[in-house]
């Protein structure tokens, strides 16, 4: 495979996505090359084992923290050129975060998929510059909207000529420092035609719930995971790593790398099923 190839790049991809059932995952944050690769070669070994297509995720720069003192990542530039090496290296299309208009053009040149964070779904300015970079968008649906406003979302995508378009459940606000999913979510947003995720440890996640951190029950992540796939998810996403209660991230909720290739099978099995 060429330097810096994928199995499927642009087009491809998202017909590949929109065929197959698909797992994204990866670390929340990147804290360093060497751990973005252990966990790239991990996810696509459980991914081809159950006999699904896999996306590598994470994070340069996490401008969404509860706290001042949170660990944000390596920074936009260094981040892009481990992802990079990631694409390289491992051959999976990878996926990161875009916060503001300006990081659009320059991550779109180093990643597959522009993720778009829950609490800027509706960042119309933010939307169009993602569509305008031909790449696939993946929204998350934020915490505080319904799940057939996402078809507002997806028109304004829709404006820039691109069409290559994801939406990822993610949870719903439920009082102070909890979440719950409606399952009837992944119905009513499959008006739009386009691949629906399920966001199992950002769902797990108890926002803000440590004080200066967020909190989560990782236990949970499976369970989500295997109702949303029965629901109507085409895909699950899932922040892993090796010993998440290390994790600079996140790791209340982050699922646990070496269980990732049991729930993929599980997945699988009931994907197939239905």
């Amino acid at each position: 495979m060429p330097a810096g190839a994928t199995a499927f790049s642009g087009d491809a991809l998202y017909a590949a996505l929109c065929a197959r059932r698909f797992v994204i995952a990866g670390p929340c944050v990147l804290e360093s090359r060497e751990l973005a690769l252990e966990v790239a070669f991990a996810v696509k070994e459980a991914a081809e084992q159950a006999g699904l297509l896999a996306v590598f995720k994470s994070s340069c720069d996490k401008a969404n923290r509860t706290s001042l003192k949170s660990f944000r990542g390596p920074g936009l530039k260094r981040g892009l050129e481990w992802l990079r090496a990631v694409r390289e290296a491992s051959g999976l299309p990878v996926t990161t975060d875009v916060h503001e208009t300006c990081e659009v053009e320059e991550t779109a040149e180093s990643v597959d998929i522009l993720q778009i964070p829950a609490f800027l779904c509706r960042q119309t300015s933010l939307l169009l510059a993602a569509g305008k970079s031909g790449r696939i968008v993946n929204v998350k649906k934020g915490q505080f909207l319904a799940p057939q406003d996402m078809q507002q979302v997806h028109a304004k995508i829709l404006s820039t000529g691109n069409g290559k378009i994801l939406f990822t459940e993610r949870g719903s606000s439920f009082g102070y420092n909890n979440l719950v999913v409606d399952m009837r979510s992944f119905r009513l947003m499959a008006g739009a035609g386009v691949p629906l995720v399920m966001d199992a440890t950002h769902s797990a996640q108890l926002p803000g719930g440590l004080g200066e951190s967020s909190g989560g029950d990782r236990e949970m992540v499976p369970l989500l995971a295997r109702a949303a796939a029965a629901a109507g998810a085409d895909g699950v996403f899932l922040e892993c790593h090796p010993d998440p209660d290390r994790a600079l991230c996140d790791g209340p909720n982050s699922l646990i790398l070496s269980d990732l290739p049991k729930l993929l099978r599980q997945l699988s099995v009931i994907w197939s099923a239905i």
